[in-house]
């Protein structure tokens, strides 16, 4: 059979222009030589289907990209395993520990409250929220926050804490560590701090307020039924700079400043504090902040800022009275030239 021929008779090559001519590589005579056929096989355009695909090349012959996932020599590759759960659970754990003493040395802090001195403010079992990250910038206590400070003087000795048992101290250990209670060997207090370094604070007992420079307290905190300063009268007695006077809101059932006067004047350094609590958190039917009461916001009271307008007036006055004489006498020397 002729190639390009489908019956048995040959019939002269054309040129691939449509031209009549022999095509290159004919016989001189213009006919062609017989070619030797293979047995004719329905290609798959005439079965009806698409042509079959070669692996590595495309239906026309184009040699084609690798299928995805064949390697060199036609391997595939094999795709990447997940971990499991598990091999990734101690990594998440380590992370969140780091996080954890991370906020609990800079940022906020979980403390228990362990007994009634802040009554009604605060109760046994309480958890409050200590920021422990304005004392970083230089902010110190003002008057009227609640601060949990570490023991100044053995202010809490023969206070051993309650003992727990093997198991539940090594529980309390793992929880402090990461700040969700505090250290059984850290013995810190809760007060409300009332006068700071520079004031002058004093109380007569009986029903007499508690004064801060010359100022009546007015104290709504105070639980219902004590009265300011009980049965421990004190002062006048003036704050040392860095020092803090602080005061219990259950002021019959809290050894505060005043039970400790024999001991450094009874006063907190402010280097001692460990942070301002801001948050009531446990239990949520408590939860609440502890702003500063208004009282503390009155006129006067800050000795500081009372005597900073006349120390300023007073500096701003002594360069005019200097110019107002230089210029006094240097008329006065003109007038007798």
């Amino acid at each position: 059979m002729a190639v390009g021929a489908r019956s048995g008779h040959g019939e002269p090559e054309k040129r691939p222009d449509g031209a009549g001519g022999p095509a290159e590589g004919g016989a001189p005579d213009g006919s062609v030589s017989p070619a030797p056929q293979a047995p004719h096989e329905p290609s798959g355009t005439e079965q009806g289907g698409p042509p079959p695909h070669e692996p590595g090349g495309d239906a026309d012959g184009t040699p084609g990209e690798p299928a995805d996932g064949d390697g060199p020599g036609g391997s595939r590759k094999e795709p990447k395993k997940q971990r499991s759960f598990w091999k990734e659970l101690p990594i998440l754990v380590g992370v969140a520990l780091v996080l954890a003493l991370f906020i609990k040395t800079f940022l906020v802090q979980a403390f228990s409250i362990p007994s009634e001195s802040m009554q009604d403010t605060l109760q046994r079992g309480d958890r409050v929220l200590v920021d422990k990250l304005t004392p970083w910038f230089g902010s110190e206590p003002e008057r009227g926050e609640v601060v949990v400070f570490h023991d100044p003087g053995n202010w809490l000795r023969g206070n051993t804490g309650e003992e727990s048992g093997p198991v539940g101290n090594g529980v309390q250990k793992v929880l402090s560590f990461i700040g969700l209670m505090p250290s059984a060997e850290e013995k810190d207090l809760i007060k409300r701090v009332i006068a700071v370094g520079g004031d002058k604070i004093e109380c007569k007992g009986g029903n007499s307020p508690v004064v801060v420079n010359g100022k009546a307290l007015d104290e709504p905190y105070i639980f219902p039924g004590d009265t300011p300063c009980s049965d421990k009268p004190f002062g006048p007695v003036t704050v040392p700079k860095g020092k803090l006077w602080v005061m219990g809101d259950h002021r019959q059932n809290s050894m505060d400043s005043r039970w400790h006067q024999d001991e450094d004047g009874g006063f907190v350094p402010v280097d001692d504090v460990v942070g301002r609590a801001i948050v009531v958190a446990w239990p949520l039917n408590r939860w609440s902040t502890l702003p500063v009461p208004g009282t503390f916001d009155q006129p006067g009271i800050n000795a500081a800022a009372a005597a900073a307008p006349p120390a300023l007036g007073l500096a701003g006055a002594v360069p005019l009275v200097l110019w107002r004489r230089r210029r006094l006498m240097a008329d006065g020397v003109r007038a007798q030239g």
